[in-house]
This record gives structure tokens, sequence and C-alpha cells, in this order.
């Protein structure tokens, strides 16, 4: 006589630990549930009884079962329709759903599998194949709890990450406001001439920086420069940099020096920037360095002096319409120390115009990959020959989008126009 493995097996109540501990019987049968019953119990399993479908949804309303067992053929309610009511009313934890049926057909079990049942047992109901049932479904479950608490702690980190995402971006935005207020004008009309200031940055921060300054009698300074990388590192660099370049604190700023009257005067370029490149070499703990282009401008004259550390070649828009791209190139600041940095000079005529920009808009990428190039600023500068001022840096913003194909550009785009109308004639 074959052994009945719920004899081996010992599953007492007190040390039933599996996933299935409450069991909902649903039959019309009593005698049915009455044995389905006394199995179960046996076993060490937590046991209800429902005479209809009607009275087991009523009842896992109030506690939901680990499992049902429900014969498929009852009136009213077919063990069918308990089956896709009670998927219908399932939250997250899952409950194993047993069909007892006297049906072998293979369309009326994909019926059963349709509804939600997951798995069968053919009446009269064998114990030894119930209970490899059960065990069957045990594992299912705790799977489907491992899951569940998986995907519980899945939710909650990521919503961890959003909350801080949330604060860094929020951070991210004030930190986009205090870099813009660095270039505290954008545009100033001086008594020879136009000075019109653009800075965008590719992300919340970054690298870029222009600005202006006055440099004792009838002299402006202007500087455009581009630290390495992108984000708050760069931008941190920046604005310490700004401070050795001001325009509220000339006391402070690396390119004035006063001369025997006390009045503050332009200091040479090239020593100006020879000087932050031991500064940022000696003083600064970074890995960062930056291209530069220093400018100082006689207003009375157009004369220009300049020094280029790896900064784009300004552009001279003459008045004829030739475009003149100007300057050695230069090595970047905070590279090397020891290195020589050279000085240039030029002279802007009465309706002549400089443009100082940085790498992000002659190596802004087209369709192709292709970039922009000097070649194509030249013909960009001249195709919007007839704008002026703040016009003209929005006119080029919308051309490098034209040429991009985009608006979100990959680097930072910053650009001084300072156009030169001279003196007023008497």
């Amino acid at each position: 006589m074959p052994s009945d493995l719920s004899n081996n097996l010992d599953f007492s109540a007190s040390k039933r630990g599996g996933a299935i501990q409450y069991v909902l019987v649903v039959d019309d049968s009593k005698l049915q549930r009455k044995l389905l019953t006394l199995a179960l119990s046996r076993w060490g399993f937590d046991v209800s009884e429902a005479a209809s479908g009607a009275e087991a949804l009523e009842m896992a309303s109030l506690q939901r079962p680990d499992l049902v067992l429900s014969d498929w053929m009852m009136p009213g309610m077919s063990g069918l329709e308990l089956c896709r009511r009670f998927r219908a009313t399932e939250g997250e934890e899952y409950s194993y759903f047993i069909l007892l049926t006297s049906k072998s057909e293979k369309d009326e079990i994909a019926r059963g599998l349709d509804s939600g049942a997951d798995d069968f047992l053919t009446k009269p109901v064998d114990n030894n194949e119930l209970l490899a049932r059960i065990t069957a479904g045990e594992r299912l479950i705790e799977m489907q709890r491992s899951m569940a608490q998986s995907n519980r702690a899945l939710s909650e980190t990521l919503t961890e990450l959003q909350r801080v995402y949330d604060h860094i971006d929020s951070d991210l935005q004030e930190a986009k406001k205090l870099q813009q207020s660095l270039v505290k004008e954008r545009f100033r009309a001086l008594p020879v001439g136009d000075l019109s200031l653009m800075l965008r940055s590719s992300g919340h921060v970054g690298g870029d920086l222009v600005g202006f300054f006055e440099a004792g009698a009838n002299h402006i300074g202007l500087y455009a420069l581009d630290v390495s990388g992108h984000g708050i590192s760069s931008a941190l660099m920046t604005a310490r940099l700004a401070g050795y370049l001001s325009s509220a604190a000339p006391d402070q700023n690396v390119a004035l020096r006063k001369d025997v009257d006390g009045l503050f005067v332009p200091r040479p370029p090239d020593e100006v920037v020879a000087d932050l490149n031991n500064l940022v070499l000696d003083e600064m703990e970074t890995e960062h360095y930056f291209t530069l282009l220093l400018a100082f401008v006689d207003l009375e004259t157009g004369h220009m002096v300049l020094s280029q550390a790896g900064h784009p070649h300004p552009a001279v828009q003459r008045t004829d319409g030739r475009i003149e791209q100007l300057g050695p190139g230069g090595f970047p600041v905070g590279l090397l120390s020891g290195v020589r940095f050279e000085r240039f000079e030029l002279t802007l005529e009465r309706g002549d115009r400089i443009l100082i920009l940085s790498d992000g808009v002659t190596e802004c990428p087209g369709p192709d990959n292709g970039m922009l190039g000097e070649e194509g600023l030249t013909d960009l500068m001249k195709e919007l020959a007839a704008i002026n001022g703040p016009a003209f840096l929005e006119a080029l913003i919308w051309k490098l989008t034209e040429f991009n194909g985009s608006e979100d550009f990959p680097d930072d785009v910053s650009a001084i126009l300072f156009e030169y109308h001279g003196l007023p004639e008497t």
C-alpha cells in the first residue's frame, strides 16, 4: 500500500512557517469542505470555509487568504467567476488559487488559466497530490513576495533618489542664477561704442565667463575665459577667477595697477596672464585649467592690447565687411609653469567691431558632426553684418541652433561684442 506523504511530514500548526498559512476552502458541498478542512488542519494550516462564491469574496475582503481551494461547479457563482473576481480585488500580496474540477478538457483548462487560476486538482482530491500542489504554490508565492519586497525596496530607493535629484536640481538652479549674476551688465552704451555680452551654459552651470571693467581714464578691460570641464567644479573655479578680474573692487583686480598719481591703469595683459598662471599652479589645488583672452581698449583711439592664452581668435569685422581673425593662439593657463605668454595689438577704426567668443561657438557640431570652425564663423558674421548689439548675439545663437539642429549645445557658449563708433566728431 503506498505511503501517505501527509503522514511522513510534520505539518503541525506550531511548526508551519511557509508562505501559505491561511487557506479558504470554497465548495457548496459541506462534506467536501469538511474533508479538505480536516486534511489541511492536520497539516498545520489555518482554514476557513465558504459555501458559495459570494460568501468567499466577503470573507476574503476581511482577511486575505494565502490559498483558495475552490470547486469549479457551484450554483450561483462558479469557481471560474470567483477566481476572476478574486483576482480583480487582489492587492500587492499574491494569493494562490487552485480549482477543484472533474473537467480535463484542454479548452476548459485554458479558460481556468485565463481567469487567473494557478493550478487544478481533479475530484475526488488525492491528499498526496494536494499537498504537493500546495508545496509548489508556496515556492511560487515566496518568489512573488520576495520580488514584491525587492520592488518595494527599489521603489523606495528610486523615491529617495528622486528626492535627492530634486534637491540637487534646485541647488543647481540657484547656482545657475548666481553664475549668471557674475555678468552684471549684458549691455553698456559707451560714449565711443556699444558693449554687448552673452553667457549661455550647456548645463545648469558651466566654465565660461565674460566680463569687463573700467581700467582708468579712457580705458576699458575685456576678458573671456573658459575653464576646462563642465559642471559645478568648473563653475566654482570660474567664480573664483571672476574675483581676480573684478569690476567692483579695482584694488583686487590683478589686471590693474596704480600709477604715480594713485590712479588705476592697465597692466600689460601678457604679464597678467603669466601671474594668473602662477597663481593657479601655486595656490589652487585643482586639476582644471582655463583659456583666456584679456584685452584693453583705448576708448579715444580704438587701439587694443591683447593677450591670448589658448582662447579662440578674436574676430574683427571691418566697415567694408572683411573679417580678420587675429592672435598668436597661446597656451592655456594653469597647465605648465614657466610658460611665456605674448601680447599683440590691433586698432579698431570707426564702424569696426570685435567679437570675442568661446570655443563653444567655433566647435559647435553640425548634423554631420563637422564643427562650425573659423570659416563658418566668418560666414555667420558676414550674414549678420547688418545686425548690431544684443540682437547680433541672439541672432548668432539662432544660427548656431540651425547649424547644430538643436538648442542643446554640447559646450558653453559665451561672447563679447564691442562695436566701436569713435569719439563724437567736433
